[in-house]
Protein backbone atom coordinates (compact mmCIF):
# COMPACT_ATOMS: atom_id res chain seq x y z
CA UNK A 1 0.00 0.00 0.00
CA UNK A 2 2.42 2.32 1.02
CA UNK A 3 6.22 3.44 -0.04
CA UNK A 4 7.42 1.40 3.18
CA UNK A 5 6.72 -1.56 4.57
CA UNK A 6 7.22 -0.34 8.09
CA UNK A 7 4.73 2.06 7.47
CA UNK A 8 2.44 -0.83 5.98
CA UNK A 9 3.19 -3.17 9.00
CA UNK A 10 2.41 0.32 11.36
CA UNK A 11 -1.06 1.00 9.64
CA UNK A 12 -1.67 -2.79 9.97
CA UNK A 13 -0.93 -2.87 14.10
CA UNK A 14 -3.36 0.73 14.03
CA UNK A 15 -6.08 -0.83 12.47
CA UNK A 16 -6.32 -3.39 15.31
CA UNK A 17 -7.71 -0.35 17.46
CA UNK A 18 -11.58 -0.12 17.18
CA UNK A 19 -13.04 2.46 15.10
CA UNK A 20 -9.62 2.94 13.13
CA UNK A 21 -9.95 2.48 9.70
CA UNK A 22 -7.08 2.99 6.98
CA UNK A 23 -7.15 6.52 6.69
CA UNK A 24 -6.82 6.76 10.66
CA UNK A 25 -4.23 4.36 10.84
CA UNK A 26 -2.30 5.90 8.30
CA UNK A 27 -2.63 9.41 10.13
CA UNK A 28 -1.61 7.57 13.46
CA UNK A 29 1.64 6.01 11.64
CA UNK A 30 2.85 9.42 10.63
CA UNK A 31 2.30 10.80 13.40
CA UNK A 32 4.78 8.50 15.01
CA UNK A 33 7.13 9.02 12.25
CA UNK A 34 7.06 12.58 12.88
CA UNK A 35 7.57 12.00 16.75
CA UNK A 36 10.83 12.63 18.57
CA UNK A 37 12.59 9.41 19.57
CA UNK A 38 12.29 9.74 22.71
CA UNK A 39 8.29 9.80 22.49
CA UNK A 40 7.92 7.16 20.79
CA UNK A 41 9.90 5.71 23.25
CA UNK A 42 8.00 6.80 25.68
CA UNK A 43 5.15 5.65 23.79
CA UNK A 44 5.92 1.88 23.27
CA UNK A 45 7.29 1.76 26.91
CA UNK A 46 3.68 2.92 27.55
CA UNK A 47 1.95 0.12 25.28
CA UNK A 48 4.33 -2.73 26.59
CA UNK A 49 4.34 -1.48 30.64
CA UNK A 50 -0.25 -1.66 30.52
CA UNK A 51 0.36 -5.13 28.87
CA UNK A 52 2.61 -5.83 31.52
CA UNK A 53 0.70 -3.74 34.69
CA UNK A 54 -2.41 -3.64 34.19
CA UNK A 55 -4.76 -6.58 35.55
CA UNK A 56 -8.18 -6.96 36.97
CA UNK A 57 -9.24 -5.74 40.59
CA UNK A 58 -9.61 -8.76 43.26
CA UNK A 59 -12.80 -7.50 44.22
CA UNK A 60 -14.70 -5.88 41.82
CA UNK A 61 -13.16 -7.06 38.15
CA UNK A 62 -11.73 -3.59 37.10
CA UNK A 63 -8.70 -2.43 35.56
CA UNK A 64 -5.85 -2.01 38.20
CA UNK A 65 -2.29 -1.79 38.53
CA UNK A 66 -2.30 -2.70 41.92
CA UNK A 67 -3.83 -5.75 43.46
CA UNK A 68 -6.74 -3.51 44.62
CA UNK A 69 -8.63 -0.78 42.24
CA UNK A 70 -8.49 2.75 43.66
CA UNK A 71 -12.24 2.37 44.16
CA UNK A 72 -12.28 -0.74 45.79
CA UNK A 73 -9.34 0.67 48.27
CA UNK A 74 -11.53 4.08 49.39
CA UNK A 75 -15.06 3.51 49.13
CA UNK A 76 -16.86 2.04 51.67
CA UNK A 77 -20.28 1.56 50.17
CA UNK A 78 -23.71 -0.66 50.51
CA UNK A 79 -24.23 -0.41 47.41
CA UNK A 80 -22.86 -1.99 43.94
CA UNK A 81 -23.03 -0.88 40.50
CA UNK A 82 -22.84 -4.14 38.29
CA UNK A 83 -21.71 -2.99 35.34
CA UNK A 84 -20.71 -5.26 31.84
CA UNK A 85 -17.19 -3.77 30.97
CA UNK A 86 -14.51 -1.49 32.73
CA UNK A 87 -14.77 1.12 30.07
CA UNK A 88 -18.96 1.41 31.62
CA UNK A 89 -16.75 2.15 35.65
CA UNK A 90 -15.02 5.16 34.15
CA UNK A 91 -18.44 6.01 31.95
CA UNK A 92 -20.63 6.22 35.27
CA UNK A 93 -17.63 8.01 37.41
CA UNK A 94 -17.09 11.34 35.01
CA UNK A 95 -20.28 11.43 36.53
CA UNK A 96 -19.59 12.10 39.93
CA UNK A 97 -22.86 11.47 41.44
CA UNK A 98 -22.07 7.46 42.57
CA UNK A 99 -20.87 7.02 45.58
CA UNK A 100 -20.71 3.46 45.90
CA UNK A 101 -18.61 0.46 44.24
CA UNK A 102 -18.46 -1.03 41.34
CA UNK A 103 -18.47 -4.98 40.11
CA UNK A 104 -17.45 -5.65 36.32
CA UNK A 105 -19.28 -8.61 34.80
CA UNK A 106 -16.56 -8.75 32.10
CA UNK A 107 -20.02 -9.57 29.26
CA UNK A 108 -23.16 -10.16 29.52
CA UNK A 109 -25.30 -13.29 29.29
CA UNK A 110 -25.67 -14.45 25.46
CA UNK A 111 -26.45 -18.00 24.91
CA UNK A 112 -26.15 -17.31 20.98
CA UNK A 113 -22.81 -16.34 21.65
CA UNK A 114 -22.57 -19.33 23.51
CA UNK A 115 -21.79 -16.91 27.03
CA UNK A 116 -23.51 -18.21 30.52
CA UNK A 117 -23.23 -17.41 34.10
CA UNK A 118 -20.06 -19.51 34.22
CA UNK A 119 -17.99 -17.09 31.55
CA UNK A 120 -19.15 -14.08 33.61
CA UNK A 121 -17.28 -12.55 36.95
CA UNK A 122 -20.81 -13.47 39.01
CA UNK A 123 -19.48 -15.90 41.53
CA UNK A 124 -17.35 -12.91 43.09
CA UNK A 125 -19.98 -10.28 43.38
CA UNK A 126 -22.21 -13.04 45.46
CA UNK A 127 -19.60 -13.58 47.54
CA UNK A 128 -19.15 -9.31 47.91
CA UNK A 129 -23.36 -9.30 48.97
CA UNK A 130 -23.21 -9.14 53.06
CA UNK A 131 -24.11 -5.89 54.38
CA UNK A 132 -24.68 -4.75 50.72
CA UNK A 133 -28.37 -2.80 50.67
CA UNK A 134 -28.36 -2.59 46.82
CA UNK A 135 -27.31 -3.82 43.74
CA UNK A 136 -27.79 -1.23 40.53
CA UNK A 137 -27.39 -3.41 37.61
CA UNK A 138 -26.20 -1.41 34.89
CA UNK A 139 -25.43 -3.62 32.04
CA UNK A 140 -26.44 -2.74 28.40
CA UNK A 141 -30.06 -1.83 27.51
CA UNK A 142 -30.68 -4.38 24.72
CA UNK A 143 -31.60 -8.01 24.83
CA UNK A 144 -28.14 -9.55 26.73
CA UNK A 145 -28.46 -6.96 28.84
CA UNK A 146 -32.18 -7.47 30.39
CA UNK A 147 -31.05 -11.25 30.18
CA UNK A 148 -27.94 -10.59 32.46
CA UNK A 149 -30.55 -7.98 35.02
CA UNK A 150 -33.02 -10.74 35.07
CA UNK A 151 -30.50 -13.51 35.94
CA UNK A 152 -28.62 -11.35 38.71
CA UNK A 153 -32.03 -10.13 39.87
CA UNK A 154 -33.26 -13.88 40.38
CA UNK A 155 -29.59 -14.45 42.22
CA UNK A 156 -29.50 -11.67 44.59
CA UNK A 157 -33.56 -10.40 45.24
CA UNK A 158 -33.59 -14.01 47.50
CA UNK A 159 -31.18 -12.51 49.61
CA UNK A 160 -32.87 -10.25 50.82
CA UNK A 161 -30.46 -7.01 48.70
CA UNK A 162 -32.58 -4.88 46.99
CA UNK A 163 -31.94 -5.14 43.12
CA UNK A 164 -32.51 -1.69 40.46
CA UNK A 165 -31.52 -1.46 37.08
CA UNK A 166 -30.59 1.80 35.56
CA UNK A 167 -33.95 3.77 34.04
CA UNK A 168 -34.78 3.86 30.49
CA UNK A 169 -33.10 6.96 29.79
CA UNK A 170 -30.47 4.95 27.13
CA UNK A 171 -31.70 4.11 24.30
CA UNK A 172 -31.96 0.23 23.70
CA UNK A 173 -29.03 -1.00 21.59
CA UNK A 174 -26.49 1.64 22.78
CA UNK A 175 -23.37 1.40 24.60
CA UNK A 176 -23.25 2.89 28.16
CA UNK A 177 -19.96 3.69 27.13
CA UNK A 178 -20.48 5.94 24.34
CA UNK A 179 -24.08 7.61 26.30
CA UNK A 180 -24.01 11.01 26.62
CA UNK A 181 -23.38 12.35 30.08
CA UNK A 182 -26.91 13.74 31.04
CA UNK A 183 -28.88 10.94 29.74
CA UNK A 184 -26.83 8.78 31.77
CA UNK A 185 -26.70 10.89 35.03
CA UNK A 186 -30.53 10.76 34.27
CA UNK A 187 -30.56 6.72 34.11
CA UNK A 188 -28.61 6.49 37.12
CA UNK A 189 -30.73 8.99 39.00
CA UNK A 190 -33.96 7.22 37.62
CA UNK A 191 -33.25 3.90 38.31
CA UNK A 192 -36.02 1.38 39.37
CA UNK A 193 -36.45 -1.91 41.40
CA UNK A 194 -36.35 -5.06 39.44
Amino acid sequence: MNQSESIDRLVQQFTLLPGVGKKTALRYAYAVIDMKDEQVEEFSHALVDVKQRVHFCCICGNYTDADVCEICANRKSRTICVVKEPRDVNALEKLNEFGGTYHVLHGQLSPLKGIGPDDLNIQSLLARLDGVEEVIIATNPDIEGDATALYLSRLIKPLGVKVTRLARGIPTGSEIEYTDEATLSHALTDRKEL
